[in-house]
């Protein structure tokens, strides 16, 4: 026999013989708690100022713009939100992170849309907590190519007001190079 729980949008078949309510109550409750990952997140709530740099392609030459970054918590603390504005190539620019921890895979995931494309980056990293960097990986499909191709972001920790965002992509050659960095200071 199964118990059928809705919670939200998704809806989860759970054999009754396998869990008793209270296990499930329990479980979904350490599921939807925020943590210490989530107050570590919350401790970037406020304005940012970035210097971005951007490399088209291996060898290029360095483009570097100017942005913001406005962060806050969402849904009860559950996820941090970044709202990126600023000019890039003459172009007005936005883009929104969105990151979390996931409390049942013991993982971060983000993800990241932008007007400069139509697609949605997700990623995801394993977290212990012990470390300043966070290194996430993910795929994305390549607008040239149409096809998927790996990436990777190492977010770094660098003091409490100075974080450090490196995007690594992968040339025509198939060799990893760097795309992109972002310092990132608070405002005071």
């Amino acid at each position: 026999m199964k118990k059928i729980i809705c919670i939200a949008f998704g809806v989860f078949a759970i054999s009754a013989s396998a869990q008793t309510e209270a296990e499930m109550e329990k479980a979904w409750a350490a599921y939807m708690t925020p943590g210490k990952v989530h107050s570590m997140l919350a401790s970037e709530v406020g304005s940012w100022d970035e210097e971005m740099t951007m490399w088209m392609g291996p060898g290029a030459q360095p483009q570097k713009f100017k942005m913001n970054c406005e962060i806050s918590m969402i849904m009860g603390g559950r996820y941090q939100q970044g709202r990126h504005t600023g000019d890039m190539m003459g172009m007005p620019f936005e883009g929104i992170s969105v990151v979390g921890y996931n409390n049942a895979s013991g993982k971060m995931e983000s993800t990241w849309v932008d007007n400069m494309g139509t697609g949605i980056m997700y990623m995801n990293a394993p977290y212990d907590g012990s470390s300043k960097t966070i290194e996430f990986k993910g795929d994305v499909v390549d607008p040239m190519t149409k096809k998927n191709k790996k990436f990777r972001e190492v977010y770094t920790i660098v003091d409490e007001n100075t974080r450090k965002m490196e995007m690594y992509d992968v040339g025509p050659n198939g060799k990893e190079y760097k795309s992109m960095e972002i310092i990132m200071k608070r405002k005071k």
